[in-house]
């Protein structure tokens, strides 16, 4: 490539990731929300307007950013930073409303994992690097939670990746692989039932990932005081608020990208500009009803666990329903193999 190539190739980059990163940071922030207003109607509360945490982050980053007396400077302003930009990462790698991701490769999914550890390794390191007991606590609680639920999801991304390679996908770990060839289409019955498992395990997954309740307890109020953030503020807090929603936006994009993959403007015959507008609708829409289901209900729904009990969910039950999913699969595609069963969708005639 010459000169000219390249830098037209880094320009669509940059605008791409800026494009990319205020898309994610408006969403993540309209979402919020209309979260915090639906679970308000749910308990009986008039609760903010919808345009409260746009509020709340302006003046977040007007108010005085304070460091502690005990706390490493440069390690305490640099973690919030460090949380935001890799959260905005994901977003690259992300297929959103019918467009292809910005940036694609063979192990999309495995690269995603690891980027989403950053944001809560950024807080812990934020925490100690406080000097605040409270924030270690809760720090310590964080890293307790980030690897009870890190191997329900592994194994839920592995699930996936080796059910797409029996099906002859190639890259079955990119995310535009797995929007070209969506799961449901070559599931059987109990293949079918083994996704839904599945898919019902990263729902409950997700609120852990965002610090949810009822799995919020390395900031637990009550408890210890906001814990992990208790001496954040100005726009350090600001920026760990930003990166709450965007990653919001992230967990329910990777959901609708490995389960509902679908595009609305196929199914009615729109073409060109009228077809990108029915599928970024069509996308905000599917975001949105995952949003409900795996944060706004669940965190209505169930009060908060004791670590001990977050540690648990993950490592017992949910981690058996997650392999239960696998060998549903398993079992699925040997059936199949074996007695020639078509797909369930074939079965109903959807397809």
């Amino acid at each position: 490539m010459d000169f000219i190539e390249i830098s037209q190739i880094a320009l669509i980059m940059i605008i791409g990731t800026i494009g990319l990163a205020l898309f994610g940071i408006f969403f993540g922030l309209f979402y919020k929300g209309i979260d915090r207003k639906l679970s308000a109607h749910m308990q009986g509360r008039i609760g903010p307007p919808i345009r409260q945490p746009f509020r709340d982050v302006i003046k977040l980053f007007t108010k005085e950013n304070i460091i502690p007396e005990n706390a490493v400077p440069w390690v305490f302003n640099l973690a919030p930073l460090i949380g935001l930009v890799a959260t905005i990462s994901i977003l690259l790698y992300l297929p959103l409303g019918g467009f292809p991701p910005l940036l694609s490769n063979m192990g999309d999914l495995i690269l995603i994992l690891y980027l989403l550890i950053i944001p809560s390794i950024a807080m812990v390191i934020g925490g100690f690097a406080s000097g605040s007991p409270y924030a270690t606590v809760g720090a310590q609680r964080e890293m307790a939670t980030m690897i009870a639920y890190e191997f329900p999801l592994a194994i839920i991304i592995i699930s996936i990746a080796w059910k797409l390679s029996l099906e002859g996908v190639t890259n079955v770990f990119a995310l535009s692989s797995i929007a070209s060839a969506p799961i449901w289409n070559s599931a059987g019955p109990i293949g079918f039932i083994g996704f839904i498992i599945l898919l019902l395990t990263l729902i409950i997954v997700t609120p852990a990932e965002l610090s949810k309740i009822p799995f919020d307890s390395p900031e637990a109020e009550t408890e210890i005081a906001g814990g992990i953030l208790v001496e954040y503020s100005g726009r350090n807090l600001a920026m760990f608020y930003l990166t709450d929603g965007v990653k919001t936006i992230v967990m329910a994009s990777l959901i609708v990208a490995l389960f509902f993959p679908y595009n609305l403007s196929p199914l009615i015959g729109f073409g060109s500009y009228p077809a990108f507008a029915v599928d970024i609708v069509f996308y905000l829409l599917k975001v949105f009803l995952v949003i409900l289901f795996s944060v706004t209900l669940i965190r209505v729904a169930v009060a908060r666990l004791k670590i001990d009990q977050i540690v648990y969910t993950y490592w017992v039950p949910l981690t058996l329903l997650s392999l239960v999913g696998l060998i549903c699969i398993m079992w699925d595609q040997t059936i199949m193999a074996n007695f020639g069963l078509n797909p369930v969708f074939e079965m109903l005639g959807l397809i």
